[in-house]
């Protein structure tokens, strides 16, 4: 199971030895104990493995190719296996790096935990990454104002090209981030740009995003992939699962690209192989006089890369039990989705599908013809969907809530914070947030001089919220 992929620009100040040096002090400095290959001391060799059969760091040279792989690799007793691949062009100053899992006997524990790995922060602090167009590879947020807003503008209008991803964070109306920035920074090194803003309003360009008032944007590199845009809520669990489900949004991108095989740890070992072969058989056929030496040394040969290759199948059997695995869970699934989920989530469980169905039901009840393709269809939908009629049910609640509302007493405060409003004072008035979405407020009077403020505001709320 592929975690994590990316390609990177690399300047020259990255040498092969310092490449092989700062992998294994990535290993070395892990702080995780049970990760650290014990006695691991460079001596200067290529192609060379390091620790043993459940604990390994291998570094193979592809000469011809001026490139160097390296695999680390630990299996867990659970039967667990994590692979991380750094593969370096250095002729053409590219690396990729990939983070792989896999099972094998029994394992079965398919969950998902996203990471980049420390080694990132080595190159970034050395200084051996490559700028992607104007904006630097780092692990901390670029700050967005009017003296930068330039480059927020090529984001927005498409005028500017990068390899990766760039995430931009807006702030809330009370001036504070929806997440972590420094955190998102740090978990998205290397794989994304995170720009924040910093000042309400810097110039024209920003009346061009979608993101406002807390929201958070994904644009990629990829024009044909749409961007993303994830609006602020303000609750605790809201910010987490917008946290993750911005990485999760930066990482299937990722995870989707085309690499090249040239840099992959089994595109460089069979490249090797490949020129080995090559090289016998040149060997072979001008050593017309040294038959029996040269036959002996190229079944040597032979067997050798015959072992390379049984080891890279057994690594193909190994996904392939993988994907058995996970088709067979998906065949257990006899239901297929009827629409696909957009942008917008769950402002409570649920939410979103009871919306749909409300939509279906309301439509059955206004006199749809029956029986009728329209009518069987929504009716179907209806029944194997489980339908609740939620949005009726609320709106009946928010109706009595208001009905005869003349003060923001501690039962209708409690009553409404229930619903999901946070309530807060506005001079004369309360403002009242709809599950902490700015998008969704109004405000009531504190003493209305209006009988029907609260029917009027009880049917705002039904129809806009």
């Amino acid at each position: 199971m592929l975690l994590y992929s990316t390609m990177l620009d690399v300047n020259d100040t990255l040498t092969k030895e310092k490449f092989i040096q700062l992998v294994i002090k990535w290993n070395q400095e892990s702080q995780y104990e049970e990760n650290v290959i014990p006695g691991l001391v460079r001596d200067g060799q290529m192609n060379v493995r390091y620790g043993d059969d459940q604990h390994w760091l291998e570094i193979e040279e592809y000469r011809n190719g001026n490139t160097v792989a390296i695999r680390y690799q630990k299996v867990e007793e659970n039967d667990r296996i994590w692979s991380s691949d750094y593969v370096m062009n250095f002729a053409a100053g590219k690396m990729h790096i990939q983070l792989d899992r896999s099972f094998t006997g029994d394992a079965n524990d398919l969950d998902q935990e996203f990471s980049t790995q420390h080694f990132l922060t080595f190159l970034i602090e050395e200084g051996h990454m490559q700028a992607d167009g104007d904006l630097p590879v780092a692990r901390e947020p670029i700050y967005i104002d009017k003296n930068n807003s330039k480059l927020l503008a090529k984001v927005i209008k498409g005028e500017s090209f990068y390899q990766l991803p760039v995430v931009y964070v807006s702030k809330n109306k009370r001036g504070q981030y929806p997440v972590d920035v420094n955190l998102l920074a740090s978990k998205l090194k290397g794989v994304a740009h995170v720009l924040v803003q910093e000042s309400p309003n810097y110039d024209e360009a920003s009346k061009e995003l979608n993101e406002h008032y807390g929201a958070l944007g994904v644009y990629y590199p990829n024009k044909a992939v749409q961007p993303k845009c994830f609006w602020y809520k303000d609750t605790a669990a809201q910010r987490k699962n917008m946290l993750e489900s911005v990485i999760y949004a930066v990482m299937t991108y990722c995870n989707s690209q085309q690499v090249d095989g040239a840099y992959t740890w089994d595109g460089v070992l069979n490249a090797i192989s490949r020129d080995r072969l090559e090289s016998q058989r040149e060997e072979r056929e001008q050593a017309e006089t040294e038959k029996e030496q040269v036959y002996s040394e190229f079944d040597d040969e032979l067997k050798t890369l015959q072992e390379r290759i049984d080891s890279l199948t057994q690594e193909n059997e190994a996904l392939r039990a993988e994907n058995a695995g996970l088709h067979s869970k998906f065949g257990e699934m006899d239901k297929r989705p009827v629409l696909v989920m957009g942008d917008e989530e769950d402002l409570y469980p649920g939410e979103i599908k009871e919306l749909v169905l409300s939509v279906l039901a309301d439509d059955l009840d206004r006199g749809v013809t029956k029986p009728s393709r329209r009518s069987e269809v929504f009716s179907d939908l209806i029944e194997k969907n489980d339908y609740q009629g939620v949005y009726r049910k609320k709106k009946a609640e928010i109706q009595r809530i208001l009905n005869n509302y003349t003060i923001m007493d501690a039962k209708t405060r409690k009553a409404l914070q229930d619903f999901g409003f946070r309530i807060e004072e506005d001079g004369k008035h309360y403002r009242l947030t709809y599950f902490g979405d700015d998008r969704y407020n109004t405000t009531v009077a504190k003493t209305p001089s209006d009988a029907r403020a609260g029917k009027n505001i009880a049917h705002y709320i039904v129809r806009e919220f």
